[in-house]
C-alpha cells in the first residue's frame, strides 16, 4: 500500500479565487488528452457530461465560471477561457459563429492545438466560407476539425442509443482528425471522414436540410391526390348535384378520399418501377451501359425508395378507411333503404359475391407485399440481408405487389369499364385512368423477360458493347475453379 496515494482525494475542493473544481485523473488515464470546452450552453453541458462519463478529464472555459459552475457535472473543472485553453489538448469551440472573433485573444494559448468546431449556420450556404474555415483563418496556428454539429445535445447527454451514430468529420491536419476520430469512438459514435476542411460547408448544411430526398416524392403524391380527388369530386359528387339536384356532398370526407387513396398508391407504385424500365430501354438502345443517364432519370432512380414508402402509406390509409366505411351513419341508412326496397327476387347474386371475395383477397395480398417492401427498406433490416436477397424482395416481390394491386383494381372494375352508362360526359371511371400506367409497366416488364431481349440486356450489363467486339467465354469455361463469368475483350 501507498499511504500517500490512498490519502489523496480524487476530487479536490473548489478554490476561492478561481471558482473551479479540479479533477485528479487516475493513473490509467494519464495518456488520455485533456478535453477543453469553450462555452456554457446546452450543447456544452451535454458534451461535458458525455466526456466525463467516458473517462476524459474535462476543463470548461467560461467568462463567468462561478455563475455556470452549478450547471456542469462535479468532475468537470470550470475556469476562465484562458486557463482552460492552456490546460486542454483538444478544445471544442461551442460558441456561436458570430462570437468567434471574441476568442482571438486566446490565439497564443491555442497555437498547435486541435480545435473542434461544432457550430451550425442559420441558413444553407452555397458559395461562401464555412464557419470552420473562418475559424481556421482566425487561428492559423491551430488545427481545425469540423464535427459534432450533426448530433443534438439530447443525443450527447443520453448517449448514442438509437438512430444514426455517425459523426461526420473533416480537417486538413490528419493527426488532429485522427485524435478526434478516436474520441468519437470512445464516446460510442462512429466517425465518418469526409476529407479536407473544404468539405465542412457541406457538413454544416446537413442539419439544415428538410427531407431533401422526400421533396419530389411528396410533391408527386400530393399532386396525384389533388388530381384524383378533384376528378372524383367532379364526377361523383358535383355532377349528380348539377344534373339531377342530388345532394351527395357527404361523400367528400371519407368515400371520395377512400376512392382517391388507392389510385394514388397504385400510380406511385408504378412510378417506382417505371424508371428501371426506362433505364433498361436506354441501355438496349445505346447498346452499352457506360453512357450516363439523363439527369431527370438519375433523380428519378434515386427517389424510388421514398416513392414506394409513399405508395405504402396511401395503401395503409386506404385499408383503414375501408374498414371504417360500415361505421358511417350514411352507410347504415343506405342499408335500411336497400332492405325496404327488396321485395321479390334473389338477394344472393353469385357474380357479385365472387367479385367482392376476389377483390378483397387481392387487396390484402397487395397490402401484405407492400408491407414487406416497406419493412425491408429500413436500414436496420436491410443490413441483415445480402444484396441478392434485397434485390429479390425489392424487385421480384415488388412486381408481385404491383401485379396484385393491378388485379385488385381490375376486380373492382370487373365489367363496368364496358358499360356506356359509366361514362357520363365522356368521363371514364377513375379505375380506368389508374390502370393505364401499371398495365404499361407490367407489359414492359414482360417484354424485357423475352429470352432474346433478356439475354442482350444481361450481356450489356456485364460489359458487352455494340460498338466493340466482345467475346463472352463459354459457360463451362466461366465456371472453372468456382470463378464467375468473365468477358474477353
Amino acid at each position: 500500500m501507498m499511504p500517500d496515494e490512498m490519502a489523496r482525494p480524487l476530487i479536490r475542493g473548489r478554490g476561492e479565487e478561481g471558482g473551479s473544481r479540479r479533477l485528479q485523473a487516475p493513473a490509467s488515464e494519464l495518456c488520455s488528452p485533456v478535453i477543453g470546452i469553450l462555452g456554457t450552453g446546452d450543447f456544452s453541458r451535454s458534451l461535458a457530461r458525455r466526456l466525463v462519463a467516458s473517462g476524459y478529464q474535462v476543463v470548461v472555459g467560461s467568462r463567468n465560471p462561478k455563475f455556470s459552475a452549478a450547471l456542469f457535472p462535479e468532475e468537470a473543472e470550470l475556469m476562465s477561457q484562458m486557463e482552460a485553453t492552456s490546460k486542454a489538448d483538444v478544445v471544442f469551440v461551442a460558441v456561436f459563429p458570430e462570437h468567434h472573433a471574441t476568442l482571438v485573444e486566446l490565439r497564443p494559448t491555442l497555437a498547435g492545438k486541435t480545435l473542434v468546431d461544432v457550430s451550425n449556420g442559420l441558413k444553407i450556404k452555397r458559395d461562401t466560407l464555412s464557419n470552420a474555415e473562418q475559424l481556421a483563418e482566425l487561428f492559423p496556428e491551430s488545427s481545425v476539425v469540423k464535427g459534432f454539429n450533426t448530433v443534438s445535445a439530447w443525443t450527447l447527454q443520453m448517449g448514442p442509443q438509437d438512430g444514426s451514430r455517425q459523426i461526420f468529420l473533416c480537417g486538413d491536419d490528419s493527426r488532429a482528425k485522427c485524435s478526434v476520430m478516436q474520441l468519437c469512438r470512445r464516446l460510442g459514435f462512429v466517425p465518418v471522414d469526409r476529407g479536407l476542411l473544404a468539405s465542412s460547408l457541406e457538413i454544416e448544411n446537413l442539419p439544415l436540410y428538410l427531407f431533401p430526398s422526400w421533396r419530389i416524392p411528396v410533391i408527386c403524391t400530393l399532386s396525384l391526390f389533388a388530381f384524383f380527388y378533384a376528378y372524383n369530386f367532379l364526377r361523383d359528387v358535383l355532377r349528380p348535384y348539377v344534373v339531377a339536384g342530388k345532394n351527395v356532398f357527404y361523400k367528400m370526407p371519407i368515400e371520395t378520399v377512400n376512392v382517391t387513396l388507392p389510385a394514388v398508391s397504385l400510380v406511385m407504385l408504378s412510378l417506382v418501377y417505371l424508371p428501371g424500365l426506362c433505364a433498361a430501354l436506354l441501355q438496349l438502345w445505346w447498346g452499352t451501359k457506360y453512357n450516363r443517364f439523363p439527369g431527370w432519370l438519375d433523380r428519378w432512380l434515386t427517389s424510388r425508395k421514398q416513392m414506394g414508402l409513399c405508395s405504402f402509406w396511401c395503401a395503409a390509409l386506404h385499408a383503414v378507411y375501408s374498414l371504417c366505411l360500415p361505421m358511417r351513419k350514411s352507410a347504415r341508412f343506405q342499408l335500411l333503404i336497400a332492405a325496404r326496397q327488396v321485395k321479390e327476387g334473389p338477394v344472393w347474386v353469385e357474380e357479385e359475391v365472387w367479385r367482392m371475395e376476389l377483390y378483397v383477397s387481392a387487396g390484402i395480398m397487395a397490402l401484405g407485399l407492400l408491407s414487406l417492401l416497406a419493412v425491408t427498406s429500413l436500414p436496420s433490416v436491410a443490413n441483415t440481408i445480402n444484396w441478392r436477397e434485397f434485390t429479390f424482395i425489392q424487385s421480384t416481390l415488388g412486381y408481385c405487389a404491383l401485379s396484385m394491386a393491378t388485379l385488385h383494381t381490375l376486380l373492382f372494375g370487373w365489367d363496368r369499364a364496358f358499360d356506356p352508362a359509366r361514362y357520363p360526359f365522356l368521363l371514364p371511371p377513375t379505375f380506368v385512368l389508374v390502370l393505364v400506367l401499371p398495365m404499361a409497366v407490367l407489359l414492359g416488364r414482360l417484354a424485357l423477360l423475352v429470352p432474346c431481349v433478356a439475354r442482350r440486356l444481361r450481356m450489356i450489363r456485364r460489359g458487352w458493347e455494340k460498338s466493340r467486339h466482345v467475346r463472352f467465354a463459354p459457360q463451362e469455361e466461366c465456371c472453372r475453379n468456382g470463378l464467375e463469368e468473365f468477358s474477353n475483350v
